[in-house]
């Protein structure tokens, strides 16, 4: 366990703290997030970068973030966020200073090749999680970190070693978010153990998935991972449906669907109505549309899931 994260352990929790090695699975906390005594269900994926920011700087405005979150107000009660430093405290002092309807999610984003910019992250993720224990209701550590195909993949015993430090220092639950060709495989199980809930990522598009069976494979998939990990709740915690994408390349070959706008629609209609239907918890993905992410080309599909698109404007599906 680092120092960083070991200076941050005793300022962390009411009551003694966790043993060292303790397993979670004995002291479950349960995720069941509360925004003015009503519990909260639905919540939207939150990337603040605009047109010219990107993470790493430059960052949005305090302004700009205030219009985001009024915006998402309007909607849904729950965020998530991927990364713990800036503009993660931000967003979250906005929320409280501005007394707006909303609890967030917030996560510590993990780089394998950076043992130094790891530790930051997750002694970031604790301090904020202390820091402001009303507003964040979770802490996740790590972002498809273990699934086969990831660009970042990790250790898992470093994995381990962060949600074991993490849990140790906060109240909240702890979790890892991962795609659900992570939470099949009996390797999961040795995660699971020691997060509070977990976090599955299931895109029908990306899956090759036609949109007439797009919402029940997500149902099949939430239900497989709800099997395989009994005893677990199971939160949605990224599908969606994009509106374009480059016909050519890599995507295309995953994605045999068409994107679009009245794709998006139906999906999200479906979608929603699905998990209101099963009390299932999600996170939709996303809101707003992030120019910044993949490839130069206008087209790239990472570039197009947000039911807002860059301007803040809402899609068919919203309006």
């Amino acid at each position: 366990m680092s120092g960083v994260v070991l200076a941050l352990l005793g300022c962390v929790r009411s009551g003694p703290p966790a043993a060292a090695g303790d397993e979670v699975h004995a002291e479950r906390r349960p995720f069941a997030p509360m925004v003015d005594g009503t519990p909260v269900t639905r919540g939207i994926s939150y990337g603040p970068f605009r047109r010219g920011q990107a993470p790493g700087g430059p960052n949005p405005s305090e302004a700009e973030i205030l219009q985001d979150l009024q915006i998402i107000a309007e909607r849904w009660s729950m965020i998530r966020t991927y990364g713990a430093g800036e503009p993660t405290e931000t967003i979250i002092r906005t929320i409280r200073d501005h007394d707006l309807p909303l609890v967030i999610m917030v996560g510590a984003w993990i780089q394998p090749e950076d043992a130094a910019e790891r530790e930051r992250e997750v002694a970031d993720a604790i301090r904020l999680a202390n820091a402001y224990p009303e507003q964040v209701v979770a802490v996740s550590i790590g972002n498809e970190s273990q699934v086969s195909w990831s660009g970042h993949r990790t250790e898992r015993s470093t994995l381990i070693g962060h949600l074991r430090a993490a849990r140790q220092a906060v109240r909240q639950p702890v979790t890892t978010a991962d795609d659900y060709n992570f939470w099949n495989k009996p390797q999961s199980h040795e995660v699971a153990d020691l997060v509070d809930f977990v976090v599955l990522h299931a895109y029908a598009m990306w899956n090759g998935k036609s949109l007439d069976e797009a919402v029940s494979w997500t149902a099949d998939t939430y239900a497989t991972i709800a099997a395989e990990h009994p005893g677990h709740q199971v939160v949605i915690g990224e599908t969606g449906w994009a509106t374009e994408m480059n016909p050519e390349g890599d995507e295309a070959q995953h994605i045999l669907a068409p994107a679009g706008t009245a794709e998006q629609e139906r999906f999200y209609d479906e979608l929603t109505e699905w998990a209101a239907d099963s009390d299932v918890v999600y996170f939709y993905f996303e809101a707003f549309d992030e120019p910044w992410k993949g490839s130069e080309d206008p087209r790239e599909v990472e570039k197009h899931w947000g039911l807002f698109d860059v301007d803040r404007r809402p899609k068919p599906a919203l309006r």
